[in-house]
């Protein structure tokens, strides 16, 4: 007999519907799996096999096909272990074969018959909803993040037998319900972090804020020990909240990387992620022999912060010159192309030198100019010019060390930083893929980026004097663009180019001038 159901499978950060089939015939007893299964799946037989026997049923001594349709993709992980499972007993008749039509099933078994965790959820959830398929079966620690699309039944299973009853009528499964503005109501915690932590550091403050405003990419350069972390990991503090569109958005993303908190419905807070400087190119951008997510994807929505940016490898850095440009990654295979969104704020922290401290006015520093040179030369030309800020943070005085005033704290700069993206969101309104002045390509910032006669001068003078390259030109304009929201001005005046030109130190060193020494 012939048992037809659906399950699901994740292709990048989307799903689609597979169409399990299950013929029993009569002959040898084997089981099949066809339709391109990788190792997992093939050895879902046995999980399979073991899983039913335990839950109290049996599978009848027949030659049993497999089919996973379509039968040109492949098909890797466990998730297909209960669709499997369900189409055997409904091709036995335990379970009747009317009662799977219209349901998708997804979940990998224990041995003893437990429904345990899969990738991609959300991403299953959202495909049911678009296809029609009215009811969706998943693990329990699954059910909350495929619940929060609206349009799906969902129903949380703990075990094989559990789905059987409930297909038989017998005990119906739970149905969860998510309210995801409930969700929202609580702001995420962001660990104790406030920016008031922060002695001393007024311009690299106001530049991190210029950044948090804009989403625009960050570069932290100075001595160790000067305070370039503790500013990083403080911004994620003065961002604004993530909106329930992109909460979807990053939720699906680490959901397909498996990295979901058990029972967790959606992420809430921006993502900081800083990887060691040791990772490959493929954790930092994606890929693997089956394609997975990499930092740059998982840092969504987020922040990406990688410290000692040039210790990482030059292929790796490389890799990123993409991602920063397009907001997405783009991974080939043979057999298939996946694309990850990577929409993300680059922040990165390096030394002046490689002993840390050339240019900061003492006698510490004995690098020669030719290692200067070839240390900063690791970081290429290309991709900072894909940083808008460059900014120098110089070792505290003594004075700052001991001043105990408190700096304003994030709840302040927040309440800024959330005013100039409200009124970017307005100006972008109806523009598919652009929710900060970073996001702006070249026809955006000719419409949204004039100058007045004198701010028109002085960015000339800056090209002139700077060599500016045309991406930087419109980065500085981009960074004009956010100062001016910050004060809640629609003209950008000469004042706001200044600003935006002085955060290009790089640049500055370009022309002769040594990074950490005043322009």
């Amino acid at each position: 007999m012939l048992a037809q159901l659906l399950s699901g499978a994740v292709l990048g950060v989307d799903a689609y519907l597979v169409r399990v089939e299950v013929d029993q015939a009569n002959g040898l007893p084997s089981m099949a799996v066809v339709g391109l299964p990788e190792g997992a799946v093939r050895e879902g037989r046995e999980r399979v096999w073991a899983a039913v026997q335990n839950s109290g049923y049996s599978i009848p001594p027949k030659r049993i096909t497999i089919n996973l349709a379509p039968a040109d993709i492949r098909k890797e992980g466990s998730a297909y272990d209960l669709p499997i499972a369900i189409g055997i007993l409904a091709g036995s008749g335990v379970v009747p074969i009317a009662r799977v039509a219209g349901r998708c099933f997804a979940g990998e078994l224990g041995l003893d018959g437990e429904v345990r965790p899969i990738r991609g959820a959300l991403s299953l959830a959202l495909r049911c909803r678009e296809e029609g398929v009215e009811e969706l079966i998943v693990p329990v620690a699954n059910a909350r993040e495929a619940a929060v699309v609206e349009g799906v039944r969902v129903r949380a299973a703990a075990g094989l037998r559990d789905v059987v009853r409930h297909l038989q009528g017998v005990a119906p499964l739970p149905e969860v319900r998510v309210d995801p503005a409930e969700l929202f109501r609580d702001d995420a915690a962001e660990g104790g972090l406030d920016l008031a932590d922060v002695r001393g550091h007024e311009h690299a403050k106001r530049a991190v804020e210029v950044a948090a405003a804009g989403g625009h990419n960050l570069l932290l350069i100075g001595p160790p020990g000067s305070g370039k972390s503790m500013l990083a990991r403080r911004l994620p503090t003065i961002l604004p909240p993530l909106t329930l569109a992109e909460s979807i958005e990053v939720t699906k993303v680490h959901s397909v990387a498996g990295r979901m908190r058990e029972g967790a419905a959606l992420i809430r807070g921006r993502p900081f992620r800083a990887p060691h400087h040791s990772i490959s190119e493929a954790g930092l951008i994606g890929g693997g022999s089956v394609p997975r997510p990499g930092e740059a994807s998982l840092a969504h929505h987020g922040i990406l912060f990688l410290d000692e940016l040039p210790e990482f490898r030059r292929t790796a850095l490389e890799a990123l010159r993409q991602p920063l440009e397009d907001g997405v990654v783009q991974i080939g295979r043979a057999r298939l192309m996946v694309s990850y969104p990577a929409r993300f704020t680059f922040v990165a922290a390096m030394n002046p030198c490689p002993c840390g401290y050339y240019g900061d006015g003492t006698d510490r520093c004995r690098c020669l100019a030719g290692q200067v040179e070839r240390y900063l030369g690791r970081v290429s030309g290309p991709l900072l010019d894909r940083i808008d800020l460059h900014i120098e943070v110089p070792a505290l005085t003594d004075r700052e060390l001991k001043d105990r005033r408190a700096g304003e704290p994030s709840a302040s700069v927040r309440e800024r930083v959330c005013a100039a993206r409200l009124r970017q969101l307005e100006r972008f309104e109806g523009r598919a893929g652009i929710f900060a002045n970073a996001h702006m390509g070249a026809r955006e910032v000719r419409e949204f980026c004039r100058l007045d006669a004198a701010g028109e001068a002085l960015i000339s003078a800056a090209v002139t004097k700077l060599r500016l390259s045309a991406r930087s030109y419109h980065r500085v304009l981009r960074m004009a663009r956010t100062i001016a929201d910050l004060e809640g001005s629609d003209r950008i005046g000469a004042a706001h180019v200044a600003e935006a030109v002085q955060y290009r130190s790089l640049d500055r060193y370009r022309q002769g001038a040594p990074v950490g020494a005043d322009a």
